[in-house]
């Protein structure tokens, strides 16, 4: 039975690795780990070792560390300048700390108490960031909706009062004035048949001005019927009268049957 193909070259299959092979050192070299700083290096040291934080063992954190900071001086000396900056205060305290104390000082501050605290910190802010991270983010796991809407606002035309109605109805009788005639005749008016003629005359053309419904070569009482049967339909809803501002032309539009 041939063995499995432990890869493939050209398409062929390659049951084992050529004896002329050569690998260079570093071409096989991972590294998982990436620190944000020197810290961030010492508390992954700390936690992977199971040190206590309060009682650091320097000898032992300070070789860990310098194991760390020759690999990254061999490949990138730019990021290593902060590094080694915290070599050197990790040197200084395991230097301070193997010093004989004198015996006229009863008691010295421990030289690790700036960088416990130090490290305390930053680890209190590394777990809040953590947490943070954790949390819903829009574009991640919430996806903001987003509709369009197209807001008209409905032009809110003044009122008519009386006082324009009545001045409009003068001018009606002013127009009115120059075909007066003296033809003497009976005939019936009604104000419901004008208030359907003039809701025909909406029906065609929503919005009339004012004067354009009246006829003044049909006489002084049409004229007054067909005001009326205006009055009647603005009071029953069936017509609105507006107009676009103060002793401006008053018009009349169908209004809404309730």
């Amino acid at each position: 039975m041939l063995p499995a193909a432990s890869a493939r070259i050209h398409g062929e299959p390659l049951a084992e690795l050529p004896q002329d092979l050569y690998i260079p050192p570093d071409a096989l070299e991972v590294y998982l780990e990436a620190f944000e700083g020197p810290l961030d290096l010492l508390l992954y040291l700390i936690r992977k070792h199971n040190l206590d934080i309060l009682d650091i063992p320097m000898a032992d954190l300070t070789r860990q560390y310098m194991e760390y900071v020759d690999k990254m001086r061999a490949r990138n000396l730019e990021l290593a300048s902060d590094y080694l900056l915290m070599s050197a205060m990790l040197i200084e305290i395991k230097s301070r700390m193997l010093l004989p104390k004198p015996e006229e000082i009863e008691q010295e501050e421990d030289p690790r108490a700036e960088l416990v605290r130090r490290l305390l910190e930053y680890e209190s802010m590394k777990l809040a960031s953590q947490r943070l991270d954790e949390l819903p983010q829009v574009g991640r796991e919430l996806l903001v909706a987003q509709a369009y809407y197209e807001h008209i606002p409905q032009q809110q035309l003044p009122g008519v009062t009386m006082d324009d109605l009545l001045a409009a109805w003068q001018e009606v009788l002013r127009r009115a004035s120059h075909y007066v005639h003296h033809k003497v005749s009976r005939e019936e008016l009604s104000v419901r048949e004008h208030m359907s003629m003039i809701l025909r005359k909406l029906n065609a053309e929503p919005l009339l001005e004012f004067i354009a419904l009246f006829d003044v070569r049909e006489g002084l009482p049409k004229l007054v019927v067909c005001f009326l049967a205006i009055l009647e339909l603005a009071r029953e809803g069936l017509v609105r009268l507006t107009q676009q501002a103060a002793f401006a032309p008053i018009y009349v539009q169908a209004g809404e049957v309730l």
